[in-house]
């Protein structure tokens, strides 16, 4: 990066005009710091990001995928993997912190940073207190979602186990496509019948991809 002009480093471009300033592959270079030879620090960057499917796909990265990565050695990639952490924890507190519907955002962030950009499917339920509060977040079921791989009973279970007021249901698209299918519709029914019976209530179902998350509750279907 000593190459570039002194206004186009990303470091102090950072610190000229903010980090929102920055691309993704000049933010991910000044965590990197060096290049490897014959490919500079932006190069490699943009090699990373391209190679794991964009910022989301690096914060999601197992560290297996990381260890293959040439040049990026067991201190990078400990900070990679550092950061990702702050990020999830940082979404997390947010949640925990106040009623999830005076931060809608947050939670579309939160859920989007965790099963969206993941290769199969999963199923995941924010079980939360009386003043809409998240108390924990668990990954209930993966593979293909249907009315008999996931059990009302099992939710139920762990809502009282959390002593649930509410919940909020999330799974993900990998294909990209977030256009709740019939099954979904069907799924989320179902579940809100089961929780009912507890005096759970679900508050919405999210359907979650890389490029976006799709409400039940906004597009009336709950």
């Amino acid at each position: 990066m000593k190459d570039l002009p002194a206004a186009m480093r990303p470091r102090e471009k950072l610190l000229a005009m903010g980090a929102s300033a920055l691309a993704d592959a000049e933010l991910l270079a000044l965590l990197l710091r060096t290049g490897i030879q014959g490919r500079g620090v932006l190069q490699m960057a943009q090699g990373m990001l391209d190679d794991l499917g964009g910022m989301a796909g690096l914060l999601h990265a197992p560290p297996a995928s990381l260890n293959r990565i040439r040049g990026l050695g067991p201190a990078k990639r400990a900070e990679l993997l550092a950061v990702a952490e702050m990020a999830r924890r940082g979404l997390n507190g947010q949640l925990r912190e106040a009623p999830v519907f005076e931060s809608p955002q947050a939670v579309r962030d939160y859920l989007q940073w965790r099963i969206g950009s993941l290769p199969h499917e999963v199923f995941s339920v924010l079980f939360l207190d009386a003043q809409h509060r998240l108390v924990a977040d668990e990954e209930m079921f993966r593979g293909t979602l249907n009315q008999t791989s996931v059990y009302p009973r099992e939710v139920v279970k762990r809502a009282l186990a959390h002593n649930a007021a509410a919940v909020i249901l999330a799974h993900n698209h990998p294909s990209g496509v977030l256009e709740p299918s019939r099954a979904d519709e069907l799924l989320t029914q179902t579940l809100k019948s089961s929780l009912s019976l507890v005096d759970v209530r679900v508050l919405d179902h999210f359907v979650v991809g890389h490029t976006g998350v799709v409400s039940f509750a906004e597009r009336g279907l709950l």
